[in-house]
């Protein structure tokens, strides 16, 4: 008899996103492979790039990336329906995934995007592999969304943050689930030192400021600089994702919960920082570990 098919269901979390890599890799050292797998967002990325077979490829490259990396990846655009247009850090990612199918993939795959005209949550399972990945990770006011089959399609995560839905269609009878999400709300503002009363230093592009200037600090507030005041935008936009995906991710996971749920702690890594890529690594493989026993009781390795 053959083991039971293998889901992993690899959730939304931007920077946090890299943590999957660890995950992935230390499940494989305890013989444990996905024999499908689906993605939300940043998952669907990490996923993808598994079944491409250039998830090897993928941590080298992020795992060199600094904090001056990521700002000259950003390209700031504030009319192209998000803070950042994304083409240049897309096109990297892109670079991975280019004129590859879905259905010419070695697993079933899926990835999970939202349809912004009606709100509906959109499976691809079919068709170009990047435009999938690409409408499923553009984070509503952050990334611009993705104009994919007659739809603008943004980050899957609105609507389901860990797809294990699309995993179980895709035939998986066991699923591992990860939830990049859990225990940030409070943490994310906990890191934020409030003070009212202290200057706050507006950004502001006036004919006195030094444009250049302007854009690096965007940028820099963006990829997680330290703030001593006010909460800035994405630390608005970051905490109200967080609460949303939290508490649409708990009420389909008590109608239709993972065999194994994993939880690594990246409460520290801000969702732009994907700088950071060896710390959040290097939990994602310390979660598999925490676990080991959890997982080898629900998952058949034999």
């Amino acid at each position: 008899m053959t083991h039971p098919k293998i889901g992993f269901a690899l959730g939304g979390g931007a920077a946090r996103g890299w943590a999957h890599i660890g995950i992935i890799r230390a499940l494989a050292e305890m013989g444990i492979k996905p024999d499908v797998i689906a993605g939300t967002s940043i998952g669907a990325l990490v996923g993808a790039a598994y079944a491409v077979d250039c998830i090897d490829d993928l941590e080298v490259w992020v795992s060199k990336l600094r904090r001056r990396d990521v700002a000259a990846l950003l390209d700031i655009n504030i009319f192209s329906g998000g803070i950042i247009e994304g083409e240049k850090l897309m096109e990297t990612f892109k670079s991975y995934f280019s004129n590859k199918n879905i259905s010419d993939l070695k697993i079933p795959f899926g990835a999970i995007a939202t349809d912004l005209s009606n709100g509906s949550e959109v499976w691809l399972q079919d068709g170009d592999l990047w435009s999938a990945i690409r409408a499923s990770i553009a984070v509503p006011g952050l990334f611009s969304p993705w104009y994919y089959r007659k739809k603008w399609l943004a980050d899957g995560g609105l609507v389901n943050p860990v797809p294990i839905s699309l995993c179980r269609s895709l035939g998986a009878e066991k699923i591992i689930a990860i939830n990049l999400n859990s225990n940030l709300i409070t943490k994310h503002f906990d890191a934020i030192k409030f003070n009212n009363n202290s200057h706050h230093d507006k950004v502001t592009a006036n004919e006195s400021a030094d444009f250049s200037e302007w854009l690096t600090t965007i940028k820099n507030r963006i990829i997680g600089e330290e703030q001593n005041s006010r909460p800035g935008i994405i630390d608005v936009l970051g905490s109200s994702l967080y609460i949303m995906q939290e508490r649409i991710t708990r009420s389909r996971m008590a109608g239709d919960p993972a065999d194994v749920l994993l939880n690594p702690h990246l409460e520290e890594i801000g969702m732009m920082e994907f700088n950071r890529a060896n710390d959040a690594i290097e939990e994602g493989y310390q979660v598999v570990q925490r676990m080991r026993d959890h997982i080898l009781k629900n998952i058949d390795v034999s």
